[in-house]
């Protein structure tokens, strides 16, 4: 038995509509057009498929039984046509994205998620770098968009994107329960979990706190915000992390920082010659900033 591929566009809609009117309007079609094809489609499987009713129309379990399957079969039809497109397509170079260790956590990944999907045709190249590396290389042209801080000068393109302020946070019911800010000279008197030095976020932490600020002692230093986040949950120690990076049903209490330094913002920045990809890229960052984590 051989299926139209519309007519299980129309078999779908208008189970999704509950009714065929609602069905014909989805696929834009007229309502007798509509009610033939499907009449046709029940002929052809030798069961009915819709039950007619005075306020529309329901699925008998065979009807359930095709719509089920339609929707599969429409599904890999959908990423049939977007793997053969993608070979057909015209293959222009990748975006090239630079970013700190904070928007890599969760913004970055947010938004590459959509916007690959959405749009088959490009491709992106991510690194992760410290904004004042990634304002020189948007501004060598060796970059094309960049997710960076705010308190870097730059005569390129910026908007604004996301807070991106650090908070300190402890095992729940622990040091910071009851407290409503800290100052880091505080933090530093308790044990510590951090990321490793190389990491932007350290690195930039040291260009604010200077040379007099006060050693903390780490137990230990991790490569990544998830495992950072993770051991200070656990009660391994107290982490200095962005406040963004910290899901919002994570059993951890937060601490703002009172230090001036800790608050700070992302913004987009655009190389002087950026794709018009880069843009669409950029759309989806700031749809990522706006997600509730």
């Amino acid at each position: 038995m051989r299926y139209d591929l519309d007519d299980l566009r129309l078999i779908s809609a208008v189970a999704a509509e509950g009714s065929i009117t609602g069905g014909a309007r989805a696929m834009h079609l007229s309502l007798p057009s509509a009610s033939a094809r499907i009449r046709a489609l029940e002929t052809q499987t030798g069961v009915p498929l819709l039950v007619r009713e005075r306020r529309g129309v329901r699925l008998t379990p065979a009807g359930a039984t095709l719509v089920r399957h339609a929707r599969d079969v429409l599904a890999e039809t959908t990423r049939l046509d977007s793997a053969v497109a993608s070979y057909a397509t015209s293959r222009s170079a990748p975006i090239r994205l630079v970013a700190g260790g904070s928007a890599m956590h969760q913004l970055v990944p947010l938004a590459l998620a959509t916007f690959l999907r959405d749009h088959p045709e490009y491709d992106v190249n991510v690194s992760e770098r410290r904004t004042i590396r990634s304002v020189r290389l948007l501004a060598a042209g060796e970059a094309d968009l960049g997710v960076i801080l705010d308190d870097e000068p730059t005569h390129l393109r910026t908007e604004p994107l996301a807070d991106d302020s650090l908070v300190v946070i402890g095992q729940a019911g622990g040091t910071l329960s009851g407290r409503t800010s800290i100052a880091y000279a505080e933090v530093a008197e308790h044990p510590l979990v951090g990321l490793d030095r190389n990491s932007p976020l350290s690195q930039w932490m040291d260009d604010r706190l200077g040379p007099h600020a006060p050693a903390p002692r780490y137990r230990t230093l991790v490569p990544t915000l998830h495992t950072l986040i993770t051991l200070a949950t656990a009660g391994a120690g107290l982490a200095v992390v962005p406040r963004r990076a910290v899901h919002s049903n994570t059993a951890v209490d937060i601490c703002p920082l009172q230090d001036a330094w800790s608050t700070r913002y992302h913004r987009l920045c655009y190389s002087a010659d950026a794709p018009e990809s880069a843009y669409l890229l950029g759309q989806h960052l700031h749809a990522a900033a706006s997600v509730q984590i």
